[in-house]
Protein backbone atom coordinates (compact mmCIF):
# COMPACT_ATOMS: atom_id res chain seq x y z
CA UNK A 1 0.00 0.00 0.00
CA UNK A 2 2.87 2.39 0.36
CA UNK A 3 4.48 1.37 -2.61
CA UNK A 4 0.49 2.05 -3.83
CA UNK A 5 1.30 5.47 -2.58
CA UNK A 6 4.41 6.36 -3.72
CA UNK A 7 3.30 5.86 -7.30
CA UNK A 8 0.54 7.78 -6.72
CA UNK A 9 2.71 10.38 -5.12
CA UNK A 10 5.32 9.93 -8.13
CA UNK A 11 2.36 10.26 -10.71
CA UNK A 12 1.17 13.65 -9.09
CA UNK A 13 4.72 14.77 -9.46
CA UNK A 14 5.04 14.36 -13.04
CA UNK A 15 3.75 17.95 -14.56
CA UNK A 16 0.88 18.23 -16.80
CA UNK A 17 1.66 18.37 -20.41
CA UNK A 18 -0.01 21.68 -22.01
CA UNK A 19 -1.54 21.37 -25.17
CA UNK A 20 1.61 23.28 -26.62
CA UNK A 21 3.62 20.49 -25.76
CA UNK A 22 1.52 17.57 -26.98
CA UNK A 23 1.82 19.78 -30.43
CA UNK A 24 5.28 20.13 -30.37
CA UNK A 25 6.11 16.49 -29.76
CA UNK A 26 3.46 15.29 -32.53
CA UNK A 27 5.10 17.07 -35.26
CA UNK A 28 8.27 16.46 -36.80
CA UNK A 29 11.08 19.07 -35.82
CA UNK A 30 13.91 18.79 -38.66
CA UNK A 31 14.69 16.84 -42.08
CA UNK A 32 16.04 14.02 -40.15
CA UNK A 33 12.90 13.49 -38.47
CA UNK A 34 11.00 13.30 -41.63
CA UNK A 35 13.31 10.94 -43.24
CA UNK A 36 13.77 8.46 -40.27
CA UNK A 37 10.04 7.45 -40.22
CA UNK A 38 7.77 8.47 -42.22
CA UNK A 39 4.04 7.65 -40.55
CA UNK A 40 6.21 4.84 -38.36
CA UNK A 41 6.92 2.16 -41.67
CA UNK A 42 8.98 4.40 -44.02
CA UNK A 43 6.37 5.38 -46.39
CA UNK A 44 6.53 8.18 -48.54
CA UNK A 45 3.44 10.96 -47.85
CA UNK A 46 2.06 10.62 -51.54
CA UNK A 47 3.62 12.06 -54.70
CA UNK A 48 2.83 14.80 -57.46
CA UNK A 49 0.25 12.42 -59.09
CA UNK A 50 -1.58 10.49 -56.99
CA UNK A 51 -5.21 12.04 -56.49
CA UNK A 52 -5.74 12.21 -52.55
CA UNK A 53 -8.46 11.00 -50.72
CA UNK A 54 -9.87 13.67 -49.84
CA UNK A 55 -10.18 15.15 -52.97
CA UNK A 56 -11.54 12.48 -55.13
CA UNK A 57 -15.05 12.64 -56.32
CA UNK A 58 -15.73 9.45 -57.79
CA UNK A 59 -16.73 10.99 -61.31
CA UNK A 60 -15.30 11.73 -64.47
CA UNK A 61 -15.82 14.80 -66.83
CA UNK A 62 -18.11 17.24 -66.41
CA UNK A 63 -21.81 17.21 -64.97
CA UNK A 64 -23.67 20.41 -65.25
CA UNK A 65 -26.22 19.88 -62.25
CA UNK A 66 -23.91 18.64 -60.23
CA UNK A 67 -21.54 21.32 -60.97
CA UNK A 68 -23.63 23.75 -60.50
CA UNK A 69 -24.81 22.67 -57.58
CA UNK A 70 -21.15 21.92 -55.75
CA UNK A 71 -20.13 25.30 -56.98
CA UNK A 72 -23.32 26.90 -55.07
CA UNK A 73 -23.09 24.87 -52.00
CA UNK A 74 -19.00 26.39 -51.82
CA UNK A 75 -16.90 25.20 -49.09
CA UNK A 76 -18.59 27.31 -45.81
CA UNK A 77 -22.35 29.22 -45.24
CA UNK A 78 -19.90 32.50 -45.43
CA UNK A 79 -18.79 31.56 -49.07
CA UNK A 80 -22.76 30.44 -49.59
CA UNK A 81 -23.76 34.02 -48.57
CA UNK A 82 -21.32 35.21 -51.66
CA UNK A 83 -22.86 33.18 -53.65
CA UNK A 84 -26.08 35.77 -53.46
CA UNK A 85 -24.36 38.27 -55.01
CA UNK A 86 -24.13 36.24 -58.74
CA UNK A 87 -27.05 38.21 -60.28
CA UNK A 88 -24.95 41.59 -59.72
CA UNK A 89 -22.06 40.00 -62.30
CA UNK A 90 -24.88 39.88 -65.43
CA UNK A 91 -25.98 43.49 -64.09
CA UNK A 92 -22.51 45.00 -64.09
CA UNK A 93 -21.37 43.28 -67.23
CA UNK A 94 -24.75 44.91 -69.37
CA UNK A 95 -24.19 47.86 -67.67
CA UNK A 96 -21.06 48.76 -68.87
CA UNK A 97 -21.48 48.34 -72.39
CA UNK A 98 -24.83 50.23 -72.54
CA UNK A 99 -24.09 53.87 -73.94
CA UNK A 100 -27.33 54.92 -72.16
CA UNK A 101 -25.51 54.77 -68.55
CA UNK A 102 -22.26 56.33 -70.03
CA UNK A 103 -22.21 59.04 -67.59
CA UNK A 104 -23.62 56.57 -63.95
CA UNK A 105 -20.03 55.91 -62.81
CA UNK A 106 -21.20 55.30 -58.96
CA UNK A 107 -23.86 52.32 -60.18
CA UNK A 108 -20.98 51.12 -62.78
CA UNK A 109 -18.28 50.83 -60.58
CA UNK A 110 -20.71 49.82 -57.48
CA UNK A 111 -21.89 46.84 -59.98
CA UNK A 112 -18.69 46.17 -60.89
CA UNK A 113 -17.03 46.09 -57.38
CA UNK A 114 -20.17 43.61 -56.25
CA UNK A 115 -19.90 41.61 -58.81
CA UNK A 116 -16.06 40.88 -58.61
CA UNK A 117 -16.90 39.09 -55.17
CA UNK A 118 -18.50 35.90 -56.45
CA UNK A 119 -16.28 35.34 -59.38
CA UNK A 120 -13.59 35.79 -56.89
CA UNK A 121 -15.03 33.59 -54.45
CA UNK A 122 -15.30 30.54 -57.24
CA UNK A 123 -12.21 31.48 -58.09
CA UNK A 124 -10.86 30.28 -54.50
CA UNK A 125 -13.50 27.74 -54.47
CA UNK A 126 -11.85 25.49 -57.39
CA UNK A 127 -8.25 26.62 -56.16
CA UNK A 128 -9.40 24.91 -53.04
CA UNK A 129 -10.67 21.78 -54.60
CA UNK A 130 -8.03 21.48 -56.68
CA UNK A 131 -5.56 21.14 -53.67
CA UNK A 132 -7.59 19.11 -52.62
CA UNK A 133 -6.49 16.53 -54.74
CA UNK A 134 -2.51 17.16 -54.48
CA UNK A 135 -0.12 16.97 -51.60
CA UNK A 136 -0.59 18.89 -48.65
CA UNK A 137 2.56 21.87 -49.79
CA UNK A 138 1.60 21.95 -53.34
CA UNK A 139 -1.70 21.90 -52.76
CA UNK A 140 -1.30 24.93 -50.70
CA UNK A 141 1.15 26.28 -53.29
CA UNK A 142 -1.53 25.77 -56.05
CA UNK A 143 -4.33 27.51 -53.43
CA UNK A 144 -2.53 30.72 -52.68
CA UNK A 145 -1.39 31.08 -56.58
CA UNK A 146 -4.85 30.87 -57.56
CA UNK A 147 -6.54 33.34 -54.94
CA UNK A 148 -3.96 35.40 -56.29
CA UNK A 149 -5.33 35.82 -59.60
CA UNK A 150 -7.45 38.39 -59.15
CA UNK A 151 -5.17 40.37 -58.17
CA UNK A 152 -2.31 39.81 -60.70
CA UNK A 153 -5.48 40.74 -63.43
CA UNK A 154 -6.77 44.29 -61.67
CA UNK A 155 -2.57 44.84 -61.54
CA UNK A 156 -2.39 44.27 -65.15
CA UNK A 157 -5.37 46.26 -66.49
CA UNK A 158 -4.08 49.00 -64.20
CA UNK A 159 -0.85 48.87 -66.06
CA UNK A 160 -2.46 49.30 -69.31
CA UNK A 161 -4.28 51.90 -67.74
CA UNK A 162 -1.21 53.99 -66.72
CA UNK A 163 -3.06 53.96 -63.07
CA UNK A 164 0.29 53.94 -61.36
CA UNK A 165 -0.45 55.28 -58.03
CA UNK A 166 -3.46 53.21 -57.25
CA UNK A 167 -1.19 50.21 -58.41
CA UNK A 168 1.36 51.18 -55.73
CA UNK A 169 -1.04 51.95 -52.92
CA UNK A 170 -2.70 49.04 -53.92
CA UNK A 171 0.41 46.64 -53.49
CA UNK A 172 0.68 47.30 -50.29
CA UNK A 173 -2.57 47.69 -49.42
CA UNK A 174 -2.90 43.59 -50.56
CA UNK A 175 0.08 43.62 -47.92
CA UNK A 176 -2.03 45.35 -45.11
CA UNK A 177 -5.41 43.51 -45.76
CA UNK A 178 -3.79 40.16 -45.94
CA UNK A 179 -1.37 40.78 -42.46
CA UNK A 180 -4.07 42.74 -40.24
CA UNK A 181 -7.68 42.18 -41.53
CA UNK A 182 -7.48 38.82 -43.00
CA UNK A 183 -5.44 37.82 -40.20
CA UNK A 184 -6.83 39.24 -37.55
CA UNK A 185 -10.28 37.97 -38.61
CA UNK A 186 -8.78 34.13 -38.82
CA UNK A 187 -7.22 34.76 -34.69
CA UNK A 188 -11.17 36.66 -34.28
CA UNK A 189 -12.67 33.41 -35.12
CA UNK A 190 -10.41 30.43 -34.13
CA UNK A 191 -10.16 32.25 -30.48
CA UNK A 192 -14.47 32.63 -30.45
CA UNK A 193 -14.46 28.46 -30.62
CA UNK A 194 -10.97 27.85 -28.74
CA UNK A 195 -9.77 29.80 -26.12
CA UNK A 196 -6.26 29.72 -27.67
CA UNK A 197 -4.83 28.45 -31.16
CA UNK A 198 -1.93 27.16 -31.87
CA UNK A 199 0.25 26.96 -34.42
CA UNK A 200 4.12 25.78 -35.67
CA UNK A 201 6.83 27.76 -35.84
CA UNK A 202 7.86 26.78 -39.32
CA UNK A 203 4.18 28.49 -40.79
CA UNK A 204 4.83 31.81 -38.67
CA UNK A 205 8.60 32.61 -37.96
CA UNK A 206 9.82 31.92 -41.82
CA UNK A 207 6.71 33.48 -43.08
CA UNK A 208 7.13 36.65 -40.48
CA UNK A 209 11.34 36.76 -41.37
CA UNK A 210 10.26 36.73 -45.10
CA UNK A 211 7.70 39.78 -44.84
CA UNK A 212 10.50 41.31 -42.93
CA UNK A 213 12.47 41.07 -45.68
CA UNK A 214 10.10 41.70 -48.50
CA UNK A 215 8.90 45.21 -46.64
CA UNK A 216 12.17 46.50 -46.15
CA UNK A 217 12.87 45.59 -50.07
CA UNK A 218 10.17 46.96 -51.26
CA UNK A 219 10.95 50.13 -49.35
CA UNK A 220 14.31 50.73 -50.82
CA UNK A 221 13.57 52.55 -53.98
CA UNK A 222 11.30 55.22 -51.53
CA UNK A 223 13.87 55.57 -48.90
CA UNK A 224 16.73 56.00 -51.61
CA UNK A 225 14.41 58.74 -53.60
CA UNK A 226 13.18 60.76 -50.07
CA UNK A 227 17.24 60.90 -48.84
CA UNK A 228 18.53 62.21 -52.53
CA UNK A 229 15.45 64.34 -52.67
CA UNK A 230 16.46 66.36 -49.43
CA UNK A 231 20.32 66.54 -49.81
CA UNK A 232 21.44 69.00 -52.06
CA UNK A 233 22.57 66.78 -55.02
CA UNK A 234 22.69 68.42 -57.71
CA UNK A 235 20.29 66.10 -59.74
CA UNK A 236 17.05 67.16 -61.68
CA UNK A 237 13.51 65.39 -60.85
CA UNK A 238 14.20 63.38 -64.25
CA UNK A 239 17.63 62.30 -62.90
CA UNK A 240 16.14 60.90 -59.81
CA UNK A 241 13.21 59.63 -60.92
CA UNK A 242 15.32 57.55 -63.23
CA UNK A 243 17.42 56.08 -60.82
CA UNK A 244 14.97 54.93 -58.83
CA UNK A 245 13.19 53.49 -61.72
CA UNK A 246 16.23 51.37 -62.25
CA UNK A 247 16.61 50.40 -58.33
CA UNK A 248 12.73 48.92 -58.76
CA UNK A 249 13.75 47.11 -61.77
CA UNK A 250 16.82 45.44 -59.73
CA UNK A 251 14.77 45.14 -56.53
CA UNK A 252 12.28 43.39 -58.25
CA UNK A 253 14.21 40.50 -59.90
CA UNK A 254 15.86 40.12 -56.81
CA UNK A 255 12.84 39.63 -54.96
CA UNK A 256 11.45 37.20 -57.33
CA UNK A 257 14.69 35.16 -57.21
CA UNK A 258 14.19 35.33 -53.29
CA UNK A 259 10.80 33.76 -54.03
CA UNK A 260 11.90 31.00 -55.93
CA UNK A 261 14.46 29.98 -53.44
CA UNK A 262 11.58 30.56 -50.78
CA UNK A 263 9.53 28.06 -52.68
CA UNK A 264 12.36 25.59 -53.21
CA UNK A 265 12.75 25.68 -49.36
CA UNK A 266 9.03 24.50 -48.76
CA UNK A 267 8.93 22.28 -51.60
CA UNK A 268 12.23 20.20 -51.42
CA UNK A 269 14.40 20.36 -48.91
CA UNK A 270 11.58 21.62 -45.97
CA UNK A 271 8.59 20.22 -47.37
CA UNK A 272 8.21 17.03 -45.12
CA UNK A 273 8.09 19.38 -42.44
CA UNK A 274 5.02 21.64 -43.68
CA UNK A 275 3.21 18.01 -45.05
CA UNK A 276 3.19 16.84 -41.12
CA UNK A 277 2.49 19.98 -40.05
CA UNK A 278 -0.40 20.16 -42.88
CA UNK A 279 -1.61 16.77 -42.00
CA UNK A 280 -1.57 17.51 -38.44
CA UNK A 281 -4.14 20.34 -39.35
CA UNK A 282 -6.42 17.74 -41.45
CA UNK A 283 -6.59 15.78 -38.38
CA UNK A 284 -8.09 18.10 -35.83
CA UNK A 285 -10.07 19.65 -38.43
CA UNK A 286 -13.69 20.04 -36.80
CA UNK A 287 -15.36 19.37 -39.96
CA UNK A 288 -13.30 16.94 -41.63
CA UNK A 289 -15.71 14.62 -41.64
CA UNK A 290 -18.26 16.59 -43.13
CA UNK A 291 -15.71 17.82 -46.04
CA UNK A 292 -15.16 14.21 -46.93
CA UNK A 293 -18.70 13.18 -47.41
CA UNK A 294 -19.54 16.19 -49.81
CA UNK A 295 -19.60 16.23 -53.32
CA UNK A 296 -16.29 17.34 -54.83
CA UNK A 297 -15.38 18.85 -58.12
CA UNK A 298 -13.84 16.27 -60.60
CA UNK A 299 -10.37 17.24 -62.39
CA UNK A 300 -11.94 18.82 -65.22
CA UNK A 301 -14.74 20.84 -63.27
CA UNK A 302 -11.69 22.19 -61.34
CA UNK A 303 -10.38 23.67 -64.64
CA UNK A 304 -13.58 25.02 -66.19
CA UNK A 305 -14.96 26.52 -62.96
CA UNK A 306 -11.73 28.22 -62.76
CA UNK A 307 -11.82 29.39 -66.76
CA UNK A 308 -15.16 30.84 -66.29
CA UNK A 309 -14.16 32.52 -63.63
CA UNK A 310 -10.78 34.26 -64.62
CA UNK A 311 -12.83 35.20 -67.86
CA UNK A 312 -15.75 37.33 -65.54
CA UNK A 313 -12.96 38.58 -63.88
CA UNK A 314 -10.97 40.13 -67.06
CA UNK A 315 -13.74 41.78 -68.22
CA UNK A 316 -15.13 43.05 -64.69
CA UNK A 317 -11.61 44.26 -64.01
CA UNK A 318 -11.62 46.06 -66.78
CA UNK A 319 -15.18 47.48 -66.16
CA UNK A 320 -13.55 48.79 -62.53
CA UNK A 321 -10.85 49.76 -63.74
CA UNK A 322 -12.21 52.49 -66.51
CA UNK A 323 -14.28 53.94 -63.60
CA UNK A 324 -11.66 54.77 -60.27
CA UNK A 325 -10.81 57.92 -62.16
CA UNK A 326 -13.87 59.01 -61.79
CA UNK A 327 -14.75 57.64 -58.88
CA UNK A 328 -11.98 59.33 -57.56
CA UNK A 329 -12.59 63.09 -59.10
CA UNK A 330 -16.35 63.28 -58.86
CA UNK A 331 -17.04 61.41 -55.62
CA UNK A 332 -13.63 62.74 -53.28
CA UNK A 333 -12.76 59.00 -52.72
CA UNK A 334 -8.94 59.84 -52.69
CA UNK A 335 -6.43 57.27 -55.15
CA UNK A 336 -4.70 56.22 -51.52
CA UNK A 337 -8.13 54.96 -49.95
CA UNK A 338 -8.82 53.70 -53.60
CA UNK A 339 -6.02 51.82 -53.91
CA UNK A 340 -4.53 51.04 -50.38
CA UNK A 341 -8.60 49.77 -49.26
CA UNK A 342 -10.76 49.63 -51.98
CA UNK A 343 -9.16 47.51 -54.72
CA UNK A 344 -7.49 45.21 -51.91
CA UNK A 345 -10.28 44.34 -49.95
CA UNK A 346 -12.19 43.00 -53.38
CA UNK A 347 -9.58 41.36 -54.80
CA UNK A 348 -8.26 39.87 -51.76
CA UNK A 349 -11.93 38.40 -50.59
CA UNK A 350 -11.80 34.81 -51.77
CA UNK A 351 -8.27 34.25 -49.66
CA UNK A 352 -9.88 35.90 -47.24
CA UNK A 353 -13.14 33.70 -46.87
CA UNK A 354 -11.15 30.55 -47.38
CA UNK A 355 -8.55 31.41 -44.44
CA UNK A 356 -11.46 32.61 -42.32
CA UNK A 357 -13.41 29.27 -42.36
CA UNK A 358 -9.54 27.05 -42.00
CA UNK A 359 -9.47 29.08 -38.29
CA UNK A 360 -13.42 28.27 -37.86
CA UNK A 361 -12.01 24.63 -38.67
CA UNK A 362 -9.68 24.60 -35.83
CA UNK A 363 -7.24 24.64 -38.91
CA UNK A 364 -4.96 27.69 -37.92
CA UNK A 365 -1.51 26.68 -39.62
CA UNK A 366 -3.29 26.50 -42.86
CA UNK A 367 -4.87 29.80 -42.15
CA UNK A 368 -1.83 30.87 -41.41
CA UNK A 369 -0.44 29.72 -44.56
CA UNK A 370 -2.87 31.45 -46.99
CA UNK A 371 -2.55 34.90 -44.82
CA UNK A 372 1.04 34.95 -44.77
CA UNK A 373 1.57 33.21 -48.05
CA UNK A 374 -0.55 35.04 -49.71
CA UNK A 375 1.43 38.15 -48.63
CA UNK A 376 4.62 37.18 -49.77
CA UNK A 377 3.61 36.15 -53.07
CA UNK A 378 1.99 39.84 -53.51
CA UNK A 379 5.45 41.50 -51.97
CA UNK A 380 7.70 38.99 -53.22
CA UNK A 381 6.23 38.01 -57.15
CA UNK A 382 3.03 40.23 -57.96
CA UNK A 383 4.34 43.10 -57.14
CA UNK A 384 7.78 42.32 -58.95
CA UNK A 385 5.78 40.89 -61.71
CA UNK A 386 4.49 44.27 -62.46
CA UNK A 387 7.40 46.30 -62.44
CA UNK A 388 9.17 43.85 -65.12
CA UNK A 389 5.94 43.37 -67.00
CA UNK A 390 5.67 47.85 -66.79
CA UNK A 391 9.61 47.29 -67.91
CA UNK A 392 8.58 44.73 -70.64
CA UNK A 393 6.79 47.54 -71.99
CA UNK A 394 8.65 50.74 -70.81
CA UNK A 395 6.33 51.88 -68.70
CA UNK A 396 7.70 54.10 -66.07
CA UNK A 397 6.53 51.76 -62.85
CA UNK A 398 8.49 51.82 -59.94
CA UNK A 399 8.12 50.88 -56.21
CA UNK A 400 8.03 54.65 -55.22
CA UNK A 401 5.64 54.37 -52.67
CA UNK A 402 4.30 56.85 -50.62
CA UNK A 403 5.80 57.89 -47.37
CA UNK A 404 2.74 57.42 -45.51
CA UNK A 405 2.72 54.07 -47.11
CA UNK A 406 5.95 52.30 -46.17
CA UNK A 407 5.53 53.21 -42.59
CA UNK A 408 2.39 51.78 -42.10
CA UNK A 409 4.20 48.61 -43.88
CA UNK A 410 6.74 48.44 -42.11
CA UNK A 411 5.09 49.07 -38.52
CA UNK A 412 2.30 46.72 -39.49
CA UNK A 413 5.36 44.13 -40.18
CA UNK A 414 6.52 44.36 -37.08
CA UNK A 415 3.62 44.31 -35.33
CA UNK A 416 2.16 40.99 -36.59
CA UNK A 417 5.40 39.34 -36.35
CA UNK A 418 5.65 39.64 -33.06
CA UNK A 419 1.90 38.17 -32.34
CA UNK A 420 3.18 35.04 -34.11
CA UNK A 421 6.36 34.91 -32.33
CA UNK A 422 5.38 33.09 -29.50
CA UNK A 423 2.97 30.26 -31.70
CA UNK A 424 -0.13 31.03 -30.58
CA UNK A 425 -3.07 33.58 -30.64
CA UNK A 426 -6.24 34.30 -29.14
CA UNK A 427 -9.21 36.58 -30.23
CA UNK A 428 -7.88 39.82 -28.59
CA UNK A 429 -5.11 39.57 -30.72
CA UNK A 430 -6.98 39.36 -33.79
CA UNK A 431 -9.41 41.92 -32.28
CA UNK A 432 -6.63 44.29 -32.26
CA UNK A 433 -5.25 43.44 -35.87
CA UNK A 434 -8.23 44.51 -37.27
CA UNK A 435 -8.86 47.85 -35.45
CA UNK A 436 -4.90 48.48 -36.48
CA UNK A 437 -6.76 47.99 -40.12
CA UNK A 438 -9.35 49.88 -39.26
CA UNK A 439 -7.07 52.85 -38.30
CA UNK A 440 -5.43 52.79 -41.74
CA UNK A 441 -8.19 52.56 -43.51
CA UNK A 442 -9.03 55.68 -41.74
CA UNK A 443 -6.07 57.53 -42.22
CA UNK A 444 -6.21 56.70 -46.07
CA UNK A 445 -9.59 58.23 -46.42
CA UNK A 446 -8.68 61.81 -45.49
CA UNK A 447 -4.20 61.23 -47.10
CA UNK A 448 -4.99 63.87 -49.75
CA UNK A 449 -4.52 63.14 -53.13
CA UNK A 450 -1.62 64.26 -55.19
CA UNK A 451 -3.48 66.68 -56.87
CA UNK A 452 -3.98 68.33 -53.78
CA UNK A 453 -0.30 69.53 -53.66
CA UNK A 454 0.59 72.74 -52.34
CA UNK A 455 3.16 74.09 -50.51
CA UNK A 456 6.82 74.85 -52.01
CA UNK A 457 7.38 73.71 -55.35
CA UNK A 458 10.05 70.68 -54.04
CA UNK A 459 7.45 69.43 -51.67
CA UNK A 460 6.89 65.63 -51.49
CA UNK A 461 2.91 65.63 -52.70
CA UNK A 462 3.96 67.67 -55.69
CA UNK A 463 7.35 65.28 -56.63
CA UNK A 464 4.48 62.37 -56.58
CA UNK A 465 2.10 64.64 -58.82
CA UNK A 466 4.87 65.85 -61.06
CA UNK A 467 5.63 62.39 -61.58
CA UNK A 468 1.62 61.20 -62.09
CA UNK A 469 1.39 63.79 -64.74
CA UNK A 470 4.26 63.17 -66.56
CA UNK A 471 3.83 59.18 -66.54
CA UNK A 472 0.03 60.17 -67.53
Amino acid sequence: MARGNGVLRDREKVPRRSHHSERQSTLPQSRQEIEGGRNGNGRRRGGLVRVKSAGESGRRGIHPFQFLAIAWRSTSWLSRAVNILWPFVPAALVINYLQSMEDRHVTRFSLAYIAMVPCANLIGFAGQELARKMPHMLGVLAEVTIGSIVEIILFMVLLRKNQYYVIQAAILGSILANMLLCLGLCFFTAGIRHEVATFHEAVSEVGSNLLLIAGLGLAIPTVFQRAVLNSNFALTTEDIDARVLNISRIIAVLLIIAYAVYLFFQMHTHNGIYDAVFEHDENRDVDGHKDLAKDKFTLTECILALAIAVTLVTFIAIALVNEIPFIVEEQGISDPFMGLILVPLVEKAAEHLTAIDEAWDNQINFALSHCIGATIQTAMLNAPLVIIVGWGYNFPMDLNFELFDVVMLILAIITVGNFLRDQKSDYLEGFLCVIVYIAIAVAAFYFPDPHEAAGSEGGEAAVHEIRRLALS
